[in-house]
């Protein structure tokens, strides 16, 4: 561990401690960084389902018509072009665009370009509900961040995120 002002302890700082009690010859800074990415996630995804699920869509379902929202218009791409953007498998992506067609947030029809393809188009309900959907997922992102952070040192912590996430993907 590398010498820092004195911060709040948390859970990571605890397994890291057991670590250095048992093996101390080992370097645990990356270990501090992705337990304690790994935990923000969790507990922002616990509370972004919350978010959702006053909308009737779990974070999934929130992915897909999100994806289909930010196409721009007409709102319209084909599931492999979902499947993709999402990282899903086909059969996953036909399991969230059945609920969510059922519900009339999205249309599936024809490819006007390509016979054996379909199209999943954004319903103007959907556009709706996603646009409320957003908002309130912003918000319970941007409450847990401004809780700790100011606006400099979040656009840091974003700049040093991106440089990792770079790092990690290629």
């Amino acid at each position: 561990m590398s010498e820092r002002p004195e911060q709040p302890r948390d859970p990571v700082d605890a397994i890291v401690a057991q670590w250095a009690e048992v093996r101390p010859d080992l370097d645990t800074t990356a270990m501090e960084v992705f337990g304690r990415v790994n935990r923000l996630s969790r507990a922002i995804g616990e509370r972004m389902d919350r978010a959702y699920a006053r909308f009737g869509i779990s974070r999934g379902e929130f992915d897909v018509l999100a994806t289909l929202r930010r196409s721009g218009e007409p709102y319209a791409l084909s599931p492999r072009q979902l499947s993709a953007t999402l990282m899903l498998t086909t059969g996953g992506m036909t399991g969230r665009l059945d609920k969510l067609e059922r519900a009339g947030l999205l249309r599936r029809s024809p490819d006007p370009h390509d016979r054996r393809g379909l199209r999943v188009t954004l319903t103007d309900r959907g556009r709706e509900l996603v646009d409320q959907a957003v908002g309130a997922g912003l918000a319970v992102q941007t409450e847990a961040l401004s809780a700790a952070l100011d606006a400099g040192r979040a656009g840091q912590l974003a700049d040093l995120l991106r440089e990792l996430l770079a790092a990690t993907e290629e």
